[in-house]
């Protein structure tokens, strides 16, 4: 049988006020950079099941919903109850040089990494300028 004491409880019922409850659970915790050509966001997810994510961008808005489940059964006895558990979203809101018809998403290891390619719009071009006499010459944009 699990024993537990929490002298601290106060502090718990403070805090889960601001970062979620088991009703509302917190935000999904993000990691979002650039490497090269493409953007990365990675969400922590762990316990989730794969088949609750829900993944969808509508006029660059990106959201993510997830849900995470209790073990269920009639033989099934809670005796701590601390995961927060229910339904995650987070919302990103993707700027115009996010190529988002070609988003990709995988999960493995509880995160769910998404990798959207840059615009080719949004790249860095040469730009020919022209000058008097006819004269050509190429600068960086």
């Amino acid at each position: 049988m699990l024993m537990r004491t929490d002298p601290f409880r106060e502090i718990d019922r403070l805090a889960e006020q601001f970062f979620g409850t088991t009703a509302r659970p917190a935000v999904m915790h993000l990691d979002a950079y650039r490497d090269g050509d493409y953007f990365y966001a990675a969400f922590d997810l762990p316990g989730v099941d794969p088949d609750s994510i829900d993944c969808t961008v509508e006029r660059n808005v990106l959201t993510v919903r997830a849900e995470r489940r209790r073990a269920a059964g009639d033989n099934v006895e809670l005796v701590a109850a601390e995961r927060p558990m229910g339904t995650f979203t987070r919302q990103l809101f993707l700027g115009d040089t996010l190529d988002t018809d070609k988003l990709e998403a995988g999960y493995e290891n509880g995160v769910l990494t998404l990798r959207i390619p840059i615009s080719e719009r949004a790249k860095p071009r040469r730009i020919a300028v022209t000058g008097p006499g006819n004269g050509r010459r190429e600068i960086s944009a």
